[in-house]
């Protein structure tokens, strides 16, 4: 069994979105001088690093992180790969047979990103128009390999069709050296009393019985088609 930490190491040098509050961690009390401890303050916002953004995001009357259905977060998910893009529509999501799949990785260009400091505004992201597909296909988690479900110069459509959809989404992982196919999820967030985001730490295991499972094509879950 393998267990994939796809979980982005909170520091300051992780890119921040735009207008969000940067990440600082400082010593607080420190062993070598003199204190009884190692201890430091740590200021980040609620969106940080890999996170998820519960209904509450966007929509004042929408659930909480804390209220989030922990079976929602733990369970069978299907890592599928879309490079090439920076929109993530209809025509790509449509080949990957989605039906019957609860949980959604997409593994995009994005996840070469990570070892950059700066932000990178030209990542993948879903339309508008993939945002419907995924609801109307049933998704119920979408996670995606970088800061945002939604381009720069979005209106925020995407995230409320997908959110007031009853569609958690988590922002940031890192899918990097994760190849597609199944996995066992486990995504655990802060638990934020009235939290419209929070860190998380999420996992992704190895399926021991993924070989033995019939019809999954591993090809099936890569855009274009090989």
């Amino acid at each position: 069994m393998r267990i994939h930490d796809i979980t982005v190491a909170l520091s300051p040098d992780l890119p921040c979105y735009p207008g969000d509050p940067p990440i600082t961690v400082e010593p607080w009390q420190r062993i070598a001088n003199g204190d009884a401890v190692n201890l430091s303050r740590i200021t980040l916002g609620s969106h940080s690093g890999t996170h998820i953004d519960p209904p509450r995001h966007f929509n004042d009357s929408g659930i909480t992180v804390d209220e989030i259905p922990l079976d929602l977060l733990i369970g069978q998910a299907l890592v599928v790969e879309i490079t090439g893009v920076r929109e993530i529509g209809r025509k790509e999501l449509e080949p990957l047979q989605l039906k019957g799949v609860e949980r959604l990785l997409i593994k995009t260009d994005n996840s070469e990103f990570w070892n950059e400091k700066e932000f990178r505004s030209d990542y993948a992201a879903l339309t508008v128009e993939g945002a419907h597909y995924l609801h109307r296909e049933k998704v119920k988690l979408v996670a995606v390999d970088y800061l945002s479900v939604e381009k720069m110069d979005g209106d925020g459509e995407v995230h409320r069709i997908l959110l007031n959809g009853g569609i958690p989404v988590i922002e940031g992982v890192n899918l990097f050296g994760v190849a597609p196919g199944e996995y066992q999820l486990i995504c655990l967030p802060l638990k934020l009393k009235d939290g419209d985001g929070a860190p998380v730490r999420a996992l992704l295991i190895g399926n021991p019985d993924a070989a033995a499972q019939p019809g999954f094509d591993p090809h099936t879950s890569k855009w274009p088609l090989a």
